[in-house]
């Protein structure tokens, strides 16, 4: 029935296999998800209820909890410091995001390096100079002393800024979603 087919095209289309094209998310399609994305938590934000000095104050407590190296437990100190100076919780553990993988080395460094200063600490942490479990006990309580005062010097001024940062920012985005409104 077909030898003397010599090309392809020859044969009827009902006997060839279809071809399956399998589509794979293009570059375009996934930079649009993301988009939509972050479109949807922008709205998150200017939509979120409460005085701006509500949101503002949880957004502080958040980048203060932020800047300490209490990995894991960042988000929930953030919500109960918001809690307790009556702040927008979702605004706290917004906030912690601050720190995450891309900026731990840098913060943790400045704020080790604010510590030292702060308590007058000419010593220099190296591995190699660490033989012992004595000495290991000797700098790591002098390394967390001088980590932890700079995490709470730079947690009070990173906040504080924040506060007032995010307070401007809130108000600015609420004045503009209301003139847009009006139009």
């Amino acid at each position: 029935m077909f030898k003397n087919i010599s090309n392809i095209s020859q044969i009827p289309q009902q006997l060839l296999p279809k071809q399956v094209t399998t589509k794979y998310p293009s570059h375009r399609h996934t930079q649009t998800k993301w988009n939509r994305y972050g479109r949807y938590l922008y709205w998150r934000f200017i939509r979120m209820r409460g005085t701006p000095e509500y949101i503002a104050r949880g957004l502080a407590m958040g980048v203060f909890a932020g800047l300490f190296p209490i990995f894991g437990l960042q988000t929930i100190v953030g919500i109960v410091l918001a809690t307790l100076f009556r702040g927008h919780k979702v605004a706290a553990a917004a906030g912690t995001w601050v720190s995450n993988p891309l900026t731990y080395v840098p913060i943790y460094a400045i704020n080790f390096q604010v510590g030292q200063l702060l308590l007058n600490s000419q010593e220099e942490f190296m591995a190699e100079s660490i033989i012992s479990f004595q000495e290991l006990m000797k700098y790591g309580s002098k390394f967390v002393a001088a980590l932890f005062l700079g995490c709470l010097v730079m947690g009070l001024i990173c906040g504080t800024l924040s506060y007032f940062v995010g307070l401007k920012l809130i108000h600015l985005c609420r004045r503009q979603r209301l003139k847009k409104m009006s139009n």
